[in-house]
């Protein structure tokens, strides 16, 4: 046999080896690797499969409600202290309400559907609507549902008196532009938090006028700081204090937070 054949049957030969050798070790490590993502799997999600155990995930947040800062009681014997005619269950029901036709208003990208809300609320609301019809886009919500709603604050600084509730919401919601999604998806449920702000308002055209900033109780004669808001007299010169007829409480503001 020639030389040169014997010689290139035993580099092909050499060269069968060691693709087999390397076969055999991209195997080895394969599995090696497939068995170490595997045991991570097993260890984050409970299922041998990381693209599935990472789906799973995905469905358990969506499906898990948000939990909320609740301090209802802490709070609410304060508020009924100083406002012995606050309604909470009422007020409740009035901030979720609030919540669900702000988003709503802004899936028609139609502010009417607000169900009630101070000007600086509505300015909010259109000033979110404009942004979109700027940009081209259009932001979905639907299947809205309040899981739970607690009070979160209650605040009294210069006359303003502000009551924040945290409500844990559950909705489909996306963003898309041109029919392109560029945020969310039109099938997977999404889990938030929203804080809706309540103040009191003791003269809704003289408080509107003022841009909603609250007022500033001050004693008209000698100019010392009232005590409450339902004060009858200066504890300072025991000057008469002339309420305002309107007195009311109304929602300034709706925020998404972590």
């Amino acid at each position: 046999m020639n030389r040169n054949l014997i010689g290139l049957i035993v580099i092909l030969v050499l060269l069968l080896i060691l693709a087999a050798v390397i076969y055999g070790m991209y195997r080895y490590i394969r599995w090696v690797i497939a068995g170490k993502v595997s045991q991570f799997s097993r260890m984050l999600f409970g299922t041998a499969n990381l693209m599935q155990g990472m789906q799973q995930r995905e469905k358990e947040v969506a499906n898990t409600p948000k939990s909320v800062a609740s301090a209802t009681n802490l709070y609410l014997p304060s508020i009924m202290k100083d406002f012995p005619e606050f309604h909470y269950d009422e007020m409740k029901t009035r901030a979720e309400n609030v919540l669900t036709s702000f988003l709503r208003s802004v899936d028609t990208q139609n502010s009417t559907h607000l169900t009630e809300g101070t000007n600086e609320l509505r300015e909010q609301l259109q000033m979110r609507i404009q942004t979109l019809q700027m940009e081209d886009q259009k932001e979905h919500f639907s299947d809205i549902l309040v899981h739970r709603t607690e009070i979160r604050q209650y605040r009294k600084v210069k006359g303003r008196c502000s009551i924040v509730f945290q409500s844990a919401v559950e909705y489909l919601h996306y963003l898309e532009k041109s029919g392109r999604i560029l945020k969310g998806k039109r099938n997977l449920k999404e889990q938030a938090k929203y804080n809706v702000e309540l103040i009191y308002i003791q003269d809704r055209d003289t408080v509107e006028n003022l841009g909603d900033s609250g007022l500033g109780l001050n004693c008209p004669n000698c100019g010392a700081p009232l005590p409450g808001l339902g004060a009858k007299k200066c504890a300072y010169c025991d000057t008469p204090v002339v309420e305002f007829n309107i007195r009311t409480w109304n929602f300034s503001s709706v925020k998404e937070t972590r």
